[in-house]
């Protein structure tokens, strides 16, 4: 009986003291915590990382878009390089640009009139796109562009992430954006 009696007091002192519960519930709490925080990071830096990619995509078709009746292959070249200083302070090497200018029929046939891409800083004419080759542009682009052409630029890269515990995969970032030509009715290719 005494030995019930003595653990029942012991019990009593253990549940009315409190000097390590906050250590407890800290030690409980600190992994959640950290995995929202790192979490957090690492979600704000895909997110910034695709509003740039979004941000090339649309400065090099709006550049192209805006020039005159021609296009210099030096003049490109420059546009994409601009466009990869967006890109600051998160890699650019591996930034892939594509302007492929696109002519739009009356009947609303595409037909690819020129493609160029920019990757790690190399200028060339290998798309997936080939001269002459069909393009599927959506719908509403079609119905407002017949008998025009189209300037499709289209930017893509892989983000990697910061420490790899929440996001543990590169995720894919592609954005593609449409302009028309403001002065004149297409380009000559570069």
């Amino acid at each position: 009986m005494s030995t019930l009696r003595s653990l029942m007091a012991r019990l009593r002192r253990l549940w009315l003291v409190d000097e390590g519960v906050a250590a407890v519930e800290f030690a409980l709490i600190l992994p959640v915590m950290l995995l929202v925080y790192i979490g957090s990071m690492e979600a704000s830096t895909l997110i910034a990382m695709d509003r740039r990619v979004q941000l090339v995509a649309g400065a090099v078709g709006d550049l192209v878009a805006r020039a005159d009746s021609t296009i210099s292959s030096s003049m490109l070249t420059d546009y994409f390089r601009a466009a990869s200083g967006i890109m600051t302070p998160y890699p650019s090497g591996n930034v892939r640009q594509v302007v492929t200018q696109v002519d739009v029929s009356s009947t609303g046939v595409t037909s690819v009139a020129w493609s160029r891409q920019y990757v790690n800083g190399v200028y060339g004419t290998g798309t997936e796109h080939p001269k002459n080759s069909t393009y599927k542009l959506p719908t509403a682009m079609i119905d407002i562009s017949k008998g025009q052409s189209v300037i499709v630029s289209k930017a893509s890269t892989s983000y990697l992430p910061l420490y790899g515990i929440v996001i543990n995969q590169p995720v894919s970032l592609f954005r593609e954006n449409f302009f028309i030509p403001r002065f004149g009715n297409g380009l000559s290719a570069p």
